[in-house]
């Protein structure tokens, strides 16, 4: 699941994205690790039970967004996000600027250009360097169905190595 646009905290997250609304940079960066947060104890329970949890984006991206606006160092914006679940495995679907500007839809929320993008994949490489994290980067430029089974193969390895592992916190 991505942000939850769902509850208060998602409504407010969406209404700053679609440009509705403007946020202090710090005020933005803490209602998304507050959304997320707001799904801890699900996420535990799930995992506890032994379902498998996929997170569309997760703090990783708020980290390297909020960090991409030049006023915030990298430590800062992982702060809020101390404790959190931290996922067994990190999929960096990898695509060029241009192409992923080609792609639907782009340009619509803020944040969506491609000097910004940039800034932002400086940080995502940053953030890769903690080698306390499973990171495991795919070439997104290929077919839908090369990317499904790639990311499918990647996913089913991960979980028969971590199957009977402790759930961890995220930079603790």
């Amino acid at each position: 699941f991505p942000a939850d646009r769902t509850t208060e905290i998602g409504q407010l997250i969406s209404s700053y994205l679609g440009r509705e609304k403007n946020l202090e940079d710090h005020t933005i960066h803490l209602l998304f690790s507050a959304n997320r947060w707001e799904h801890a104890p699900m996420m535990k329970e799930k995992l506890h039970q032994g379902i498998t949890v996929v997170v569309d984006r997760y703090a990783f991206s708020g980290v390297a967004f909020t960090s991409a606006k030049g006023n915030f160092c990298l430590d800062w914006c992982k702060q809020p996000d101390v404790g959190l679940p931290k996922p067994d495995l990190i999929l960096f679907l990898q695509l060029n600027p241009e192409e992923a500007a080609e792609r639907g839809n782009f340009g619509h929320e803020r944040y969506e250009t491609s000097s910004f993008q940039e800034k932002v994949l400086q940080s995502f490489y940053c953030l890769m360097e903690d080698k306390t994290l499973n990171w495991k980067t795919v070439d997104a430029s290929k077919s839908i169905e090369d990317l499904h089974r790639e990311i499918k193969s990647i996913a089913e390895e991960t979980m028969q190595e971590v199957q009977n592992k402790p759930l961890g916190e995220l930079w603790k």
